[in-house]
């Protein structure tokens, strides 16, 4: 580390990887505090000699250095103080004619104790967090070597996977790459070929895995292990208090990512822009990585629910992750770390996603050509992604702001029908009268509605919408095979 780059960090402040302590005479208590929090999450610079609030150089006692250079290695090493012990290399540095000692502290591969106590590092400083389960439980994830979607579910066989999602993706591998691997492959061998059947490394007995569960299992079997499993897609431009529309998806992967595909193609203008000398559709290139993003890389065991939101100004998504570091993420500086390696594998198989790495550098460039702004990822427990939409939120479409090309039906066909359709009845009654199948029948699908009320589908859609948006009914599940939920 040069003069030049000490000063550098000095100049930045204490932040989640910078710690300064006065230390002019002798080691403070809470060094070690800090020591333990760098190396339980991502490493960090420890500076003795320099003010916390000021950031100026006090510097250390020079006749006292040689003793606290001991007393630092001495207490490092011994297990009963930090457990396991470090090996680390104070260095000694003078800047302006102060001495100062620099520490490095790496990130460690295993969870660290002080005095039995567990420290992590948050911006606002050093935690104890022994007590909180919750935050212990993330840390042990962040730093073992396998993941959770790996868990191994040995008393759930095949039986509780829905094998027809397993042949369509097979198909859409097949359509994307000649000679796949999986064209020739049964529904079993391609689970076991993307490490979705594994052996429980407890047991030695041999299940399906979690990711296996989300990607390709019934909804029962997903509510039955991952019961806080949601992804909540929000479209509020009008009605800023609440939203205008939206759909609470709780089905597997596959279906979720087309699902949230068209509740973004539902609520955005297309625009066509040129990449080299292809035309392509900007909108949905941004809407892939967003949403693979959230599906993909996603702490399914955190009980957070994902959102996909669209504003006017913005459309931003926000998961729950075991972070490698925190703040704005920078991309020439970016470092891409696999969160649930077997899910991504099936998306880059499908076509849902690409290598690693390239849905930051993707959604940049396509963010600029299609709204002119620079999209911003935030790395924390909670991930975030926000798309700038200036340039092109007068442009959007939804179920009250429709334009020719995205709703011909509900624009021409509802005001026709529901105008004829509310002189004999009142909108009240056509409401009751839906409730009411919905009630009967919760799997019910829209044309179905039509049908018994003898309306139009544009018009009993008119309804539905209004209904949904005054919170008297959600949708739940795929378009298929989803049910209502009536809220009287």
């Amino acid at each position: 580390m040069t003069i030049k780059e000490l000063k550098k960090l000095i100049s930045t402040g204490e932040k989640i990887d910078v710690e300064f302590k006065k230390s002019e005479n002798g080691l403070n208590k809470d060094i070690y505090e800090s020591v333990c929090s760098f190396n339980n999450r991502n490493g960090g610079h420890l500076f003795l000699g320099v003010m916390d609030e000021t950031k100026e150089i006090c510097g250390v006692n020079p006749k006292k250095i040689d003793k606290m250079l001991k007393d630092f290695t001495t207490a490092i090493n011994n297990s009963n103080k930090i457990n396991p012990p470090m090996y680390l290399i104070p260095e000694v540095y003078e800047i302006d004619g102060k001495k100062i000692i620099y520490i490095r502290i790496p990130e460690g591969t295993q969870l660290r104790r002080l005095n039995g106590r567990i420290w992590d590092r948050t911006h606002e400083g050093d935690i104890d967090i022994t007590n909180n389960a919750e935050l212990v439980y993330k840390m042990y994830a962040r730093k073992q070597s396998t993941f959770f979607v790996n868990k191994v579910y040995p008393n759930l066989g095949l039986e509780f996977l829905d094998f027809e999602l397993v042949r369509k993706a097979k198909k859409m591998a097949a359509s994307r790459v000649d000679n796949h691997a999986w064209a020739d492959m049964s529904e079993e061998e391609i689970l076991r070929s993307s490490g979705l059947i594994l052996s429980d490394p407890d047991t030695g007995r041999e299940g399906i895995t979690l990711a296996a569960i989300l990607l390709f299992g019934k909804d029962s079997t997903i509510m039955s292990v991952l019961p806080q499993y949601k992804t909540d897609a929000i479209y509020r431009v009008k009605n800023i208090d609440r939203y205008d529309d939206r759909e609470v998806v709780i089905t597997n992967l596959i279906d979720s990512y087309r699902m949230l595909m068209e509740f973004g193609k539902k609520h955005l203008n297309d625009s066509f822009v040129l990449d080299g000398d292809q035309s392509v559709s900007a909108r949905d290139k941004i809407l892939r990585e967003i949403i693979s993003n959230i599906l993909a890389h996603r702490d399914y065991s955190n009980a957070y629910t994902a959102q996909f939101v669209i504003e006017k100004d913005k459309i931003y998504t926000k998961n729950s992750n075991l972070p490698h570091g925190h703040g704005e993420l920078q991309l020439n500086k970016f470092e891409p770390f696999p969160k649930n390696p077997p899910i991504s594998k099936v998306f880059r198989e499908i076509g849902y996603a690409d290598e690693l790495g390239s849905g930051m550098r993707n959604t940049n460039k396509y963010t600029k050509l299609y709204s002119g702004g620079t999209p911003t990822f935030i790395e924390d427990n909670i991930f975030e992604i926000v798309i700038p939409m200036d340039n092109v939120a007068k442009l959007q479409v939804g179920p009250e702001e429709t334009n020719k090309e995205t709703n011909k039906e509900t624009n021409k066909e509802t005001n026709k029908e529901t105008n004829k359709e509310t002189n004999k009845e009142t909108n009240k009654e056509i409401s009751n009268k839906i409730i009411n199948i919905m009630e009967e029948k919760p799997e019910i699908v829209i044309n179905e509605v039509a049908e018994i009320l003898k309306m139009s589908i544009g018009g009993v859609r008119y309804h539905i919408n209004k209904m949904k948006k005054a919170g008297m009914i959600e949708h739940i599940g795929s378009t298929k095979k989803g049910r209502w939920i009536v809220h009287r």
